[in-house]
C-alpha cells in the first residue's frame, strides 16, 4: 500500500503540483484507507512528498539504465522521447514531479530531496553520454543542458498545449549532440 501511495503522489505532483497534492487526494486516487497515511507516513505530508521525489528520481535513473552502451545521440533522443511521450499521453496535463516540488517547496528538506534527484539524473546521464562518445567534460555539460532544456520545453508545451515548443528544443538538442560528437571525432586520432 505504501508504494501505491508514493506512486499516486508522484502522479498528483506531476499533474497538479505540490500545493494541490493532499493526503485526501492521494487516498482518493489510490483507494488507500485513511489510517494508512499515518501508519506509513508518521512524519506527515513532507515525508510522503520526500519519498515521492526520491521514487521519481530513482525511476528516471532506472529508465536511463536501459540505454547503457548506446551512443550519445541515442541516449539524447531516448531522453527527449521520454518527455515527448509523457506530454503526448497526458494531453499536456503532466509535467515533472521533481520540478513541481522544486518550484513550490518552502521546505529545505524537500528542496534537498529534489536537488538530490536532479544531481543523480545529471550524474548518470553524464556517465552514459561520456561512455556514448562525448568525453567527460562535454557529457557533464550536455547532461545539465538536456535536463534543463527538457524541463523548460515541457513547461512551454504544457502552457501552449502544443508539442511545437518541445519539438523545437528537441531538434536543437539533437543537433547539438551531433556537433559535439563530430568535433570529438575530429580531435581524437584514429587508431
Amino acid at each position: 500500500m505504501k508504494l501505491k501511495m508514493v506512486e499516486g503522489t508522484v502522479r498528483l505532483l506531476a499533474r497538479r503540483g505540490l500545493h494541490a497534492t493532499s493526503f485526501s487526494e492521494v487516498l482518493e486516487l489510490t483507494g488507500a484507507p485513511r489510517g494508512s497515511v499515518y501508519h506509513h507516513f508518521p512524519e506527515g505530508k513532507e515525508q510522503l512528498i520526500r519519498e515521492a521525489v526520491a521514487f521519481a528520481g530513482a525511476r528516471s535513473i532506472q529508465l536511463l539504465e536501459s540505454k547503457a552502451g548506446a551512443t550519445a545521440l541515442e541516449i539524447t533522443e531516448f531522453f527527449l522521447n521520454l518527455w515527448r511521450e509523457l506530454l503526448s499521453r497526458s494531453n499536456f496535463q503532466v509535467g515533472c514531479a521533481v520540478l513541481a516540488v522544486t518550484v513550490a517547496a518552502d521546505s529545505p528538506v524537500l528542496l534537498s530531496e529534489a536537488a538530490a534527484a536532479f544531481r543523480a539524473w545529471r550524474k548518470r546521464l553524464a556517465e552514459l553520454l561520456d561512455a556514448g562518445g562525448l568525453g567527460p567534460t562535454s557529457a557533464a555539460g550536455l547532461a545539465a543542458t538536456l535536463i534543463a532544456a527538457c524541463e523548460g520545453a515541457v513547461v512551454l508545451s504544457r502552457a501552449e498545449q502544443s508539442m511545437e515548443p518541445f519539438d523545437l528544443v528537441a531538434v536543437q538538442m539533437s543537433e547539438h549532440v551531433r556537433t559535439l560528437l563530430k568535433a570529438r571525432s575530429e580531435t581524437i586520432p584514429a587508431e
